[in-house]
């Protein structure tokens, strides 16, 4: 470490101008990070975070490592090699992230729901980085897909190319490289060849057309949207996952407004929020090219954000989905929010399109306006039930407990009631926009890939199904607990979800928040069967008369009911317990919680 004199440090002008050239000179420099300290131990401690973080080997290594500093990941049946730093993505070109394994397979199951419907199918894997989700999709779907893994990098190409001869796959070079002779292979087109491009993701979107597209940058999507739906083909399927999770969960606003064009706040749906801020800049980029969408799926959990819809063609599926973004109308007293009316006419009151009655009993603005956002469905019934039925072909056993949660919450259903179709049932699945192929249907004759003839059954079947689409689930979710009463003993989540089911309501559990519930009842019913069924803390508290909500919110619940209810409480299976502890982690993993 020596000390360095040459003036490539920039010095504050000090008030005595004369004396700043003799304060010049002496820093040292970081050969990690590039950084220049003035003072030695400074330097010092500098030196010891990077030894701690592990910075300080192979920083400068490239793919032409020796192969004993290559590290093999396998995931999936699929080995890729990576080096020793390969979790930290600012200093390594071979990023992998174990915690998307879960992502990872909810976008293979979605491209397989795709390949069953037609085949061959062109995907892209925009930022390849290791190639596993690439080579996932070729091993496990072979000929259904003609696969293009594409990087940037150069680096982060070559470690592509051996990963596919890792995995015994062919590489196929696009035109450009085949030129110089950097062709690997012998260049027939097969089942077990992937192409490998290196280009920037706007560009090779720009050149091609896609059946499927999925981006998957460090941050945000939204400098790729434009580019993904000017060139996928009709009925194609588009997904991106986003990991600014700091912007999209309301920790810095100012990057939301920035990126998204969309201004939130912190609510106890906030995960929700932020899938609705995604979808409805997917909406304006695919409007802008007049095409439509069709949200497929839309995930939400602690590290990253996926959504996946399907692409429709034309200016009327483009007017219908640019209709959907709303803006939001939330109340930052009781929580409770309403889409705004659609019409371009002013109202006097907005308030009044609240349910609650806040601002009147409260001085000032009371609620805020979000967005805009999406409003319309989060999610595809028939469609989750398909990638559901890959995930257990394949053996997925991460992805399975939370496509069945989505399952049950596109359905606004209890889990008790969740079933899934058998193979023969699947021509009674209902699904908006989507054509689901049936062994025994008229139909299955004309589904030549690229005839006319295809694509006019497609229309047909996606406006019939469209016509007898059951309702869509309801927007948004409670938590129990934000809502609880001071005093008093709340019931189990499963049993408050037939407490409201009973009472005429739709319910579901949410993915998003692991105690949170999806229902269309209002906030002031919630709360009333929250304080119905709930007993209170002390026994001697329930000699003291009726059960009082606060506010004009009240239940004449008597004392002989409300004993009743808590020996009903105290009669709790061991398995509903079991169920709704299962249920409290990262994501609810378990549908059969009763």
């Amino acid at each position: 470490m020596c000390i360095c004199h040459l003036p490539c440090r920039p010095v504050k002008p000090n008030l005595a101008g004369d004396q700043t050239l003799s304060k010049m000179g002496a820093h040292y420099h970081c050969i990690i990070c590039s950084a220049t300290i003035v003072r030695r131990t400074d330097m010092i401690g500098h030196i010891n975070r990077h030894v701690n973080k592990g910075e300080t080997e192979f920083r400068f290594s490239t793919v032409h490592a020796p192969k004993s500093s290559y590290k093999v990941v396998k995931e999936s049946a699929t080995d890729v090699q990576v080096l020793p730093n390969h979790s930290t993505p600012q200093k390594t070109d071979s990023y992998f992230n174990p915690k998307m394994k879960l992502n990872r397979q909810l976008i293979f199951c979605a491209l397989a729901v795709l390949a069953g419907e037609r085949k061959p199918i062109e995907c892209l894997d925009a930022f390849g980085a290791t190639g596993i989700m690439g080579l996932q999709w070729a091993k496990h779907l072979r000929s259904s897909v003609k696969v293009t893994i594409n990087d940037c990098n150069e680096n982060s190409v070559t470690m592509i190319k051996e990963n596919c001869h890792l995995n015994k796959m062919k590489v196929k070079l696009n035109s450009r490289e085949e030129d110089n002779g950097e062709t690997v292979g012998n260049g027939e087109e097969n089942s077990d060849t992937i192409e490998v491009t290196k280009m920037d993701a706007n560009v090779v979107m720009h050149l091609r057309s896609f059946d499927f597209i999925h981006l998957d940058p460090f941050g945000t999507s939204v400098n790729y949207l434009d580019s993904a739906f000017r060139n996928v083909r009709n009925l194609g399927i588009v997904s991106l996952t986003s990991t600014d999770i700091s912007s999209l969960y309301a920790k810095a606003q100012h990057v939301a407004l920035r990126h998204y064009g969309c201004n939130i706040v912190r609510t106890e749906y906030y995960k929700e929020l932020a899938a609705r801020a995604v979808i409805a800049t997917v909406t304006r980029a695919a409007a802008r090219c007049n095409k439509g969408i069709e949200v497929l799926l839309a995930v939400a959990l602690e590290h990253f954000v996926l959504v996946v819809v399907r692409v429709l063609r034309g200016p009327t599926p483009a007017d219908d989905s640019a209709k959907k973004v709303r803006y939001l109308i939330h109340c930052q007293w009781c929580e409770e929010r309403v889409f705004q009316k659609e019409g371009n006419m002013v109202e006097e009151n907005p308030y009044q399109q609240l349910p609650c009655d806040c601002h009147g009993s409260m001085p000032g603005k009371t609620a805020v306006l979000l967005g805009p956002l999406w409003s319309g469905a989060l999610f595809n019934t028939g469609f989750l039930r398909r990638m559901l039925l890959e995930a257990v072909q394949y053996g997925l056993d991460e992805a399975q407990p939370l496509l069945k949660t989505l399952v049950c919450e596109s359905e606004c259903t209890t889990p008790k009631h969740f079933s899934i179709h058998s193979p023969g049932d699947e021509n009674k699945q209902e699904e908006c926009g989507v054509y689901i192929r049936t062994p025994n249907t008229s139909a299955e004759p004309y589904l030549v890939h690229g005839k006319r003839k295809s694509e006019e059954v497609l229309r047909g079947t996606a406006k019939r199904q469209r016509a007898e689409h059951s309702a869509e689930h309801p927007p948004f979710y409670y938590n129990i607990h934000r809502h609880s009463i001071k005093g008093m003993n709340m019931p189990k989540l499963n049993k408050f979800l037939n407490y409201l089911s009973e009472a005429g309501y739709r319910v579901s559990r949410t993915h998003f928040d692991p105690m949170g519930v999806r229902t269309n009842a209002p906030l002031a019913q919630f709360k009333t069967i929250l304080m119905k069924y709930s007993t209170p803390t002390y026994v001697g508290a329930q000699a003291e008369g009726p059960v009082h909500l606060p506010g004009e919110v009240q239940v004449g619940e008597e004392v002989p009911a409300a004993a009743v209810i808590k020996v009903e409480e105290a009669n709790f299976t061991e398995d509903d317990k079991s169920g709704a502890a299962v249920f409290t982690e990262s994501y609810p993993t378990h549908c059969a919680a009763e």
